[in-house]
């Protein structure tokens, strides 16, 4: 459920969004009505294929055949804003952490691509101990918040389900930068899980 609103469902919002706009300047500005409903027809498109990913198992098939590194520099091609990927992982991390990082990244790429006005961001995923930390940066106009029930605050409330963090760094006049924390666990049937589970056996 979580995955379907913080993916899927906040792409569909915002092309509704974007197509009421497109509708008030038809008259006026046909030209940019347009283009924006151009621009729509490709966020259908995207949200269709998200939609398909989701349906073969919740996690997008490229997350779960390949993991975070390829799933996020998929993610990033779709950006507008050229995005630097980073991930550096010693192993994939249980399916529902990898999930949320997945779906954490993907939200906050959607608002620098509709928000930020940035010209570059960077995404970088690693490991500390027993956490998981993501960070997204970008060189936009900044003046991002958790306040008001935006997707942050959703994002936030997400991250603090599982005992994770959820920080924006955000000054007017930019830059930004998102920080997530999330707990590391190991991934089913994974030599290091299979490990812990002795010491636990022995403990």
């Amino acid at each position: 459920e979580r995955d379907l609103h913080d993916g899927a469902q906040a792409r569909l919002v915002a092309l509704a969004m974007d197509l009421g706009l497109a509708k008030e300047k038809l008259e006026e500005d046909p030209e940019a009505a347009a283009k924006m409903v151009d621009e729509a027809h490709g966020e259908v498109k995207l949200a269709l294929q998200e939609l398909r990913d989701l349906a073969r198992g919740i996690h997008p098939a490229i997350l779960t055949d390949r993991g975070l590194g390829p799933a996020l520099s998929a993610l990033s091609a779709r950006c507008t804003v050229p995005v630097k990927v980073a991930v550096e992982l010693p192993e994939r991390p249980a399916p529902a952490i990898e999930g949320i990082a997945y779906f954490t990244v993907s939200e906050l790429l959607q608002n620098i691509s509709k928000h930020s006005g940035a010209r570059t961001a960077e995404v970088d995923v690693w490991r500390t101990e027993d956490r998981l930390l993501i960070q997204v940066r970008d060189d936009g106009r900044g003046g991002a918040s958790t306040d008001g029930g935006t997707g942050l605050a959703g994002l936030a409330e997400r991250l603090g389900s599982v005992d994770g963090l959820f920080v924006v760094d955000s000054p007017s006049g930019g830059p930004t930068a998102v920080t997530a924390e999330l707990p590391w666990r190991h991934r089913t049937g994974s030599a290091a899980g299979a490990a812990v589970a002795r010491s636990r056996r022995r403990a």
